[in-house]
């Protein structure tokens, strides 16, 4: 049972990286549920509670970030609410058709045919879209982080 529980947790810590780029898996919570799954089969030896506790909290915090930086971006470069949300759009349609680099072409892309359709100029849509892109782009770089430090407490955890 014991290494079941430790070869479930290598797997959804490793799907958990996966997730920090991939929108539609929750990257952070599974790498999180790794650590986690490690303590229970391992009689919870490998961490204290209050590692596990930082931990909680910084995946939180992630979690957080990973839905207000691209709005910070989309702000700081002067994108409206229809930007964003085609930028949404975007990620999904490109995720699907141009896996993987596709979500990050879609992010832009997306935010610039939202500002263009709703009236802004090319200027303004493409500076938009960037804000987009680069908000996106630093939420995925925490999130990616977080599951790498994650998975390295975790194999050390192991040993």
């Amino acid at each position: 049972m014991t290494i079941a529980l430790i070869i479930l947790g290598l797997l959804i810590a490793l799907i958990g990286l996966l997730g920090s780029i991939l929108p539609v898996i929750p990257g952070p919570p599974l790498s999180y549920a790794a650590l986690i799954i490690l303590s229970l089969a391992k009689q919870w030896e490998p961490f204290t509670i209050t590692f596990l506790i930082i931990m909680g909290a910084l995946m939180l915090a992630v979690s957080l970030v990973d839905y207000v930086f691209p709005a910070i971006g989309a702000k700081q470069y002067g994108a409206s609410k229809a930007g964003v949300w085609f930028s949404l759009i975007g990620m999904l349609v490109g995720i699907f058709f141009i896996p993987p680099w596709g979500m990050f072409i879609g992010v832009f892309a997306g935010a610039v045919i939202g500002e263009l359709a709703f009236g802004k100029g090319e200027q303004g849509a493409l500076r938009a879209g960037w804000g987009v892109f680069i908000g996106t782009m630093v939420g995925i770089g925490f999130k990616l982080a977080f599951c790498g430090v994650c998975i390295f407490f975790y194999i050390q955890g192991l040993l």
